[in-house]
């Protein structure tokens, strides 16, 4: 069965603040190394999906920068993978939702000859075989299958679509927008569903003023009884970084083993761009427990329960702790920074201090000198 993919890499854009004041959600960094892309577009290529559309609306010159060729995930733009950007219809302005972003994909989709297409956001990391999820798929006779998560509703967050299934694992309630009790399951956003089928809903629903996937098709279709949905579970760990709250405490969990060792397993492996670096440079004084640090850096003060990127310098005597510090950034000498999160080339003079703090992360902007 041909699979093809389409990826929305824009869809949280307004909920990140300063992280996407100058990149998609798609291109944030994240887990020292890696950008949000990374995960779904490894998942795809390791799913032997190899047509891919990504969705794009502005900002996407970071995200076309970081993929180049595509060829670290054995992938080829302009090949198998296409950028999808607003002119590709003539549409401008900010997608409202997902369906009215897959209009700018319909040309492909009408080109296309897969069977299925998996549709999905960059802001849910994982690891996952969109394989097993296509033949359960299949098997289910469903026309839509919903990848969701267990154990994430807790009556107090809103999530944008809830399940609830019955003893026997069937869709027994469905709901949007809705802050979920604890039997419910919270949807990955990601979908799979036949590719004429899909045609036939943008067609259908788009004219109508319908712009929003799981408002507008899923919600009412399923409950006017038009549509058969079928849920599958994914048992390991997801991140969901649909603010910046949650993209600073995702990365934060990525310092225990146990989470690392779910979303990073070789038998799915997540690619990234190769930058080959000088291993880190470890001062006299300097220490950096607890941390996830990539190569490049100098650390010649003190780093702690911090995700540290490539070509970070931490000057003598100055401190890092429970924050975030992005590539090409400085700390001077006796600064102190905690609970923040410092985007690329940040420099932080000599004897500054930041405290933010867990429930409120200070965001630093790309390139700024504080």
């Amino acid at each position: 069965m041909d699979t093809m993919g389409i990826i929305f890499s824009n869809i949280y854009d307004n909920n990140m603040g300063e992280l996407t004041k100058e990149r998609t959600s798609a291109s944030i960094p994240f887990g020292s190394r890696y950008r949000q892309i990374d995960f779904i577009l490894s998942n795809m290529a390791n799913s032997s999906i190899r047509n891919i559309g990504i969705i794009t609306k502005y900002n996407y010159q970071s995200l076309m920068d970081h993929l180049g060729s595509c060829e670290e995930w054995d992938l080829s733009l302009g090949d198998g993978v296409r950028f999808l950007p607003p002119y590709a219809t003539g549409h401008t302005g900010a997608y409202r939702g997902k369906l009215e972003a897959l209009q700018t994909a319909l040309p492909v989709l009408q080109r296309s000859d897969a069977d299925y297409v998996v549709l999905a956001d960059t802001t849910v990391l994982c690891a996952i075989d969109f394989s097993l999820v296509l033949d359960e798929h299949v098997a289910s006779g469903c026309d839509v299958t919903v990848v969701a998560k267990a154990g994430r509703a807790d009556g107090k967050k809103k999530h944008q679509l809830a399940l609830k299934l019955d003893d026997d694992g069937k869709v027994c309630d469905m709901a949007v927008d809705y802050i979920a009790p604890e039997d419910y399951l919270v949807g990955m956003s990601m979908f799979i569903m036949s590719r004429k089928k899909l045609i036939e809903v943008i067609r259908e629903m788009t004219p109508h003023g319908k712009y929003h996937f799981e408002r507008d098709f899923l919600l009412p279709q399923y409950h006017e009884g038009k549509l058969k949905v079928n849920v599958y579970s994914f048992h390991n760990v997801a991140l969901f970084n649909e603010s910046v709250e949650e993209y600073y405490e995702n990365n934060m969990r990525l310092l225990s083993e146990d989470v690392r060792h779910s979303l990073f397993r070789s038998e799915v492996p997540i690619y990234t761009k190769v930058r080959d670096a000088i291993p880190t440079l470890f001062g006299q004084n300097g220490q950096a427990p607890n941390c996830l640090l990539a190569d490049g850096s100098h650390i010649f003060g003190f780093a702690e329960n911090s995700v540290i990127f490539r070509e970070v310098d931490i000057d003598e005597g100055a401190e890092v702790r429970d924050s975030i510090v992005m590539q090409g950034s400085r700390i001077g000498a006796g600064a102190k920074i905690r609970y923040a999160i410092l985007d690329k080339n940040v420099i932080i003079k000599p004897g500054t201090n930041l405290l933010g703090s867990p429930n409120h992360p200070l965001v630093i902007s790309k390139g700024a000198v504080i």
